[in-house]
């Protein structure tokens, strides 16, 4: 599953937070990025809300005096929060509490592999958001889709 993380982390982002300035790119990239446990073999750290947490704290303390590089990169441990959400993690209280009722996984298969058919439905809400994103950000026309590649930017004023 790919497309229900960026399409709909990046539309959960923009409908809650309103923000026209935040990085966009890299809350599709953070709510990816938990996908990289596959190469563990199954779920691991980056399924836990430490490692979201630690991505925060991480991304505060490294951009401390610098307010316009914080707010691009805390796109990615919201990008980790929202996968966090969206993949029902939290259902699974010894991942998603990690390490705090043990320190094992148990080898946990990825929950985005043990959905079966309901994971084609919702990749297809995940581009169903996409393509509804295109339209509702305007990003048929040229100077707002090169904005967004540019910088991660959703046009000013779309959330009126």
């Amino acid at each position: 599953m790919f497309l229900w993380f960026v399409g709909g982390g990046a539309l959960v982002v923009a409908l809650v937070f309103q923000s026209p300035a935040l990085d966009y790119r890299l809350v599709m990239a953070g709510s990816v990025l938990p996908l990289l446990d596959a190469l563990s073999g199954g779920v691991w750290v980056l399924h836990t809300l430490v490692a979201a947490i630690v991505a925060l704290a991480a991304v505060m303390a490294a951009t401390r005096r610098h307010r316009l590089v914080r707010r691009r990169w805390l796109g990615i441990p919201i990008g980790m929060f929202v996968h966090l959400a969206l993949d029902g993690v939290w259902t699974n209280r010894d991942v998603f509490w990690w390490p705090f009722f043990g320190l094992s996984f148990a080898h946990d298969r990825l929950p985005e592999l043990s959905r079966g058919p309901a994971s084609v439905v919702l990749e297809v809400v995940g581009l169903g958001a996409l393509v509804w994103a295109w339209r509702r950000f305007g990003f048929d026309d040229p100077a707002a889709r090169a904005r967004f590649v540019r910088t991660g930017q959703l046009p000013r004023g779309w959330a009126r």
